[in-house]
């Protein structure tokens, strides 16, 4: 079944290729195309155009559609297009006329803009509550950790001492950051788009303000042209959302494989996180964030995917549209995946001490011990010559900066600021 079809036949190479695997992508919509029906029904039962026993049975067969989903019986046969046309078959196979009503006064265009609307809040909300559950856990970490020495790097040499304290909450702030623009891509997709149509509005006397209260949106697209135009925009504001953790998160996983390898030795992991060579016994390598990196480096391509397919698209609908939904799809799919390993995985974090001793930290407290001739009295500036001349004549000793240097670096953990900064986003 399609629900453009004429009476026509279609050639199926073409058929194929324009249906592509939306059958198998529109899984992730069918609550939410059921959900729509229904509030769709409600409303042409609010303005007359069905009586209130067609809305009522087309409530009953919404909801045995939607047990079948709950089941796992619920399947989008080959003889459909999508879940759109499937969901229309099952209603005129038990209504009859009833069901052939359902699409009175909305077009596919708008069924899956809503549909799409509604996975993506239900789904930006849970990927917020994920990445919140890590910026705790890391804020937890740090607390725990604030007093261990981590040295710091800059151009990968040995730079300055920090902490691990400063390490765990400085990630939990940059997620911080992520959720400022997960809420902003909540707000772009929180608007109802039902009853746009084709992107032209419709002639019936529909009630979108009731549609909207219905499907639980905080507001709903008044232009129907803008609605149209909503296909893309949302995708590209989602996906760029989730590039932004899936940034943060590549980068915490480098920093975890870098810090992990025997070079630096700063932290471990259980044996049961770790993977094993072939041929090399000793190896207990970092898989699961080498992973975890490079998915969320695909994840930030994804977004860029979505610029291209749909930045030079004039006003209305267009295919190219169709093409926009699995990779966007897979992209909320992903993200909630590897902020559940993520989450699972750093709870397990071992963090070793750092043996001052070894000759690679000669240099780590240099600057202290320029800020401790500055505190007796001299100028930065002389100091730094001083400290540099030592370095260069092989002659410098940290002295008493080693003892007090990287606990003075816990004036910015602002760890409860940080806290305070989650609770309000």
């Amino acid at each position: 079944m399609k629900l453009w079809d004429k009476g026509l036949t279609i050639d199926k190479k073409i058929e194929n290729f324009t249906v592509g695997n939306d059958r198998e992508l529109d899984m992730h919509i069918a609550q939410y195309d059921l959900r729509a029906s229904k509030a769709h029904a409600r409303m042409l039962g609010k303005v007359s155009i069905l009586t209130s026993g067609e809305v009522k049975d087309i409530e009953r067969e919404l909801a045995k559609l939607q047990q079948q989903l709950e089941q796992g019986t619920f399947v989008i046969e080959e003889d459909f297009e999508d879940v759109h046309s499937k969901i229309e078959f099952e209603l005129t196979k038990s209504l009859g006329d009833t069901g052939k009503k359902i699409h009175t006064a909305r077009s596919r265009n708008d069924q899956v803009l809503v549909a799409m609307q509604l996975y993506f809040k239900d789904n930006l909300q849970e990927i917020s509550g994920k990445t919140k559950q890590l910026i705790d856990l890391l804020l937890k970490l740090a607390e725990q950790h604030k007093q261990k020495l981590l040295p710091g790097y800059t151009h990968l040499q040995v730079a300055m001492p920090s902490s691990f304290g400063l390490w765990f909450s400085a990630y939990a702030e940059l997620l911080i950051d992520d959720l400022y623009l997960l809420n902003a891509g909540l707000k772009v997709v929180d608007q109802n788009p039902l009853g746009s149509a084709a992107g032209y509005g419709s002639s019936f006397p529909i009630d979108r303000e009731f549609t909207t209260k219905e499907l639980g949106f905080s507001t709903l697209k008044y232009n129907v042209v803008a609605a149209q135009l909503g296909r893309g925009k949302c995708e590209r504001t989602i996906t760029s959302n989730i590039a932004s953790v899936s940034n943060t998160l590549s980068r915490f996983a480098m920093d975890i494989c870098l810090y992990m390898s025997q070079n630096f030795d700063f932290i471990a992991f259980p044996d049961e996180l770790t993977t094993g060579s072939s041929i090399m016994p000793h190896k207990k390598n970092p898989d699961v964030f080498e992973l975890i990196r490079g998915k969320c480096n695909k994840l930030q391509s994804i977004a860029n995917e979505m610029v291209l397919i749909t930045n030079n698209l004039p006003s209305g609908y267009h295919r190219d549209y169709q093409l926009i939904k699995e990779n966007s799809i897979y992209a909320v799919e992903n993200i909630k995946e590897i902020l559940d390993v993520f989450i699972h995985a750093i709870a397990l974090i071992k963090v070793k001490d750092i043996d001052l001793q070894d000759d690679k930290y000669k240099y780590l407290f240099t600057v202290d011990s320029i800020n401790d001739l500055v505190m007796q009295g001299k100028s930065f500036r002389e100091a730094y010559q001083i400290i540099g001349q030592e370095v260069q004549a092989g002659t410098y000793e940290a002295g008493e900066a080693k003892k007090h240097s990287h606990l003075g670096s816990k004036d910015n953990l602002g760890l409860e600021q940080i806290r305070s900064k989650k609770d309000q986003v």
